[in-house]
């Protein structure tokens, strides 16, 4: 299990979940690109899927995957809005590292600033400033 960060945020009141074909890649994409934090990981006794899943946004908010069953649907078609109040710098990791960028940054009419992205199985994960009414 990981550490707990110092400026970790409130336990969320809502918790996103995901399924992932491969978690692990999952795992490595959304702490490493995007930047989430591993709180928890919980995987089968033979170590091949990860059953339970929870990261943190450093900015407040979290999320919770796991592995898919074989034939089930992952995460392709699930579209996320994360708050952030660098999304630029999102998008700078994401190109680094190859991943598909769905929206470039933009200057949205409501006053936010966006960057739109897919993780590997297809999720769309847009990163903006707007916080909500």
């Amino acid at each position: 299990m990981a550490e707990t960060s110092a400026t970790a945020a409130p336990n969320p009141g809502v918790w996103p979940c995901l399924g992932y074909r491969d978690a692990e890649a999952a795992l490595r994409f959304l702490t490493g690109v995007f930047g989430f934090e591993e709180r928890a990981v919980y995987r089968s006794a033979d170590g091949t899927r990860i059953e339970h899943a929870e990261l943190r946004w450093p900015e407040g908010g979290g999320l919770m995957f796991g592995s898919t069953n074989a034939g089930e649907r992952g995460a392709d078609g699930a579209v996320l809005y994360v708050v952030t109040v660098d999304p630029d710098a999102v998008h700078e990791r994401a190109v680094a590292a190859g991943a598909t960028v769905q929206l470039a940054p933009y200057d949205a009419d409501y006053g936010s600033r966006n960057v739109t992205i897919a993780d590997p199985e297809g999720a769309s994960w847009t990163f903006g400033t707007y916080t909500g009414s």
